[in-house]
């Protein structure tokens, strides 16, 4: 477990999925999440390996992300989900579970990493994996060549 700023960060797993969608307070997010970490469900071009990571503070919480390998738009990994609680952002909790799921991808040798940016996405989604290094790849879609580049 590491820790920044009184937040703590440790791999998540499908126990933490409740937690997960608690934080999420008025927005349903995704039904599935479950299946996804439990490896019953798997998005499109999907291959078996994936993480999670979950930021929690006092106990709670606060933000999340996953990843898988994929093939999907010629990538070798997927930025599956990532979500900070609206009173949390702008604390560098999304940069620091981007670091940690990039930090697992450059270990499975993924270095093409996309992710979606979909029309109901917060509006802080796209200038947010833009501050990061990703960039457009096709429509609804951006990515980093090498999500080495994601990291400090």
């Amino acid at each position: 477990m590491t820790s920044s700023l009184g937040v703590q960060y440790r791999e998540a797993s499908s126990a933490d999925v409740p937690a997960m969608l608690l934080c999420r307070q008025n927005d349903p997010g995704d039904p599935r999440m479950a299946a996804y970490f439990d490896g019953r469900h798997h998005p499109q071009q999907a291959l078996p390996q994936r993480v999670g990571y979950v930021a929690m503070e006092g106990g709670a919480v606060v933000g999340y992300i996953a990843g898988h390998l994929t093939t999907r738009n010629q990538c070798d990994g997927e930025v599956q989900y990532l979500f900070v609680a609206s009173s949390y952002r702008r604390r560098g909790i999304a940069t620091n579970l981007l670091h940690l799921l990039a930090e697992w991808f450059v270990k499975q040798s993924a270095r093409k990493v996309c992710v979606a940016i979909a029309r109901d996405s917060p509006v802080e989604a796209r200038p947010f994996v833009e501050s990061v290094g990703a960039v457009p790849l096709q429509r609804n879609w951006h990515g980093w060549n090498d999500i080495r580049d994601a990291i400090p």
